[in-house]
């Protein structure tokens, strides 16, 4: 949680149309088949396609937030790090942002701040980066 002395320091959202997430987990050989997904992630989705996509959509806007932080300066890591951002739920099934690996050492100053929703045919995840 964002504490006095702290700043926000990049934004990030983002919005996933359901139906076509679902029809690209299904086909083989997609980047979802590579491992994006932790099993605790899978596991809470409980073969839920939206609440799947409502953990891609974090995933991506955690990656948004970083990227605007660093307006200016070049990317540290390439596009492929969502395997080391996992959504999690705290004891009250609040999600939370678990940053592992070389993305957890370049973010180790920040907190991210996560919500997410999913409704009808869209799911969509909201983050702040504060240092």
């Amino acid at each position: 949680m964002s504490g006095p002395g702290r700043a926000v320091v990049g934004v990030g959202v983002d919005l996933v149309h359901v139906p076509a997430f679902a029809e690209q987990l299904g086909r083989p050989g997609t980047r979802f088949a590579g491992g994006v997904f932790t099993p605790g992630e899978r596991g809470d989705a409980e073969g839920d396609p939206a609440r799947l996509a409502a953990r891609w959509a974090a995933k991506e806007a955690v990656i948004k937030a970083w990227s605007a932080s660093l307006h200016g300066t070049a990317p540290p890591m390439d596009e492929h790090l969502h395997h080391l951002i996992e959504v999690v739920k705290d004891a009250w099934d609040r999600p939370r942002i678990r940053l592992l690996g070389e993305v957890a050492k370049h973010l180790s100053e920040h907190e991210v701040e996560v919500s997410l929703s999913h409704d009808g045919d869209y799911a969509v995840a909201y983050v702040v980066l504060s240092r």
